[in-house]
């Protein structure tokens, strides 16, 4: 076994549209992919072709024709044990080329993550991949205000379901979980969010990701939108610190790479909060990453694994 000490912990941020893992003290993961599990829809399909029962990631997405696509993990909380323990395999093995026996290892989870999905992850660590040490922190803040932890259940999938349905009701015909992929990167390439929505045209590029401010406009009629449930936070921290976290609001996240949301985000808030205080949202280019790199911050740390 390596000299502990040589060894920099594998960060692992596995989300429910990407899996994005890498080393810590790395600025960006070394391998990003899609975290999906596909299998051949009909049996014999790839004979002759070295089929596999299952393929994940990347090489899913390239067969996604002939394949039945998955995700095991639904709004952050895992869904499926067997196939997140694929996608481990395949980060561990086949991504990152590492023993995970010898490897520390830093796992990124939702901060409402339920204690039993702690534990079981711990488990399949330990059992099967037997990881010397895990440690599962929900990377969010430098510091903790679990009180003030509020939960919007909307997602990119909800968008791309939402858009995947216009598409049909305007005469296209996707239906498949490979023609949900492609949505997906329509909707990743063209949707953007509107400063005025009231003045877009109801089929405009804008009406999918505006359902982040009105999840009414996919069928969640009692959530609050992204911005209320930011407001909604701050107003449940101290009085002492709201300036503070109103003038340092930072996006992270795929959702959050639409095109406008920060000046939307902005406006939006500033409409909520007091006259008296600064509205500043940041939305650094990397944050797709956030999450990650974060936890290549707190593993390259010398106090991280004492």
């Amino acid at each position: 076994m390596a000299d502990a000490e040589d060894i920099e912990p594998v960060v692992c941020d596995i989300g429910t549209g990407m899996v994005k893992a890498g080393f810590a003290g790395d600025d960006t993961p070394r391998a990003v992919f899609p975290s999906i599990v596909g299998r051949p829809r009909h049996s014999g399909v790839m004979a002759g072709m070295g089929q596999k029962d299952a393929y994940v990631g990347d090489e899913a997405q390239s067969k996604r024709g002939i394949l039945t696509l998955k995700c095991p993990i639904e709004r952050g909380i895992v869904s499926n044990w067997d196939d997140l323990e694929k996608i481990l395999h395949h980060t561990l093995y086949n991504e990152l080329r590492v023993a995970p026996d010898e490897q520390p290892i830093l796992l990124a989870e939702a901060p409402l993550n339920p204690k039993a999905n702690r534990e079981k992850m711990t488990q399949i660590m330990f059992e099967n991949f037997n990881a010397p040490a895990i440690h599962t922190v929900p990377v969010y803040e430098n510091y903790r205000l679990p009180h003030v932890i509020l939960h919007l259940d909307l997602a990119g999938r909800d968008l791309t379901t939402a858009l995947m349905k216009m598409l049909n009701e305007g005469g296209c015909c996707f239906t498949t979980s490979a023609d949900q992929e492609v949505v997906r990167h329509i909707k990743e390439k063209f949707a953007y969010i509107a400063l005025a929505y009231e003045q877009e045209s109801a089929m405009s590029e804008s009406s999918v990701a505006e359902a982040l401010f009105q999840p009414k406009m996919v069928e969640m009629d009692d959530a609050a939108g992204i911005h209320e449930t930011i407001y909604n936070s701050i107003m449940k921290c101290d009085i002492d610190i709201r300036k503070e976290l109103y003038g340092n609001i930072v996006l992270s996240g795929g959702s959050t790479l639409f095109p406008g949301i920060a000046d939307r985000m902005s406006k939006e808030i500033t409409a909520l909060a007091p006259s008296s205080v600064k509205i500043k949202v940041v939305a650094p280019p990397e944050r797709k990453f956030s999450v990650w790199i974060g936890g290549s911050i707190l593993a390259s740390l010398n106090t991280f694994q004492q």
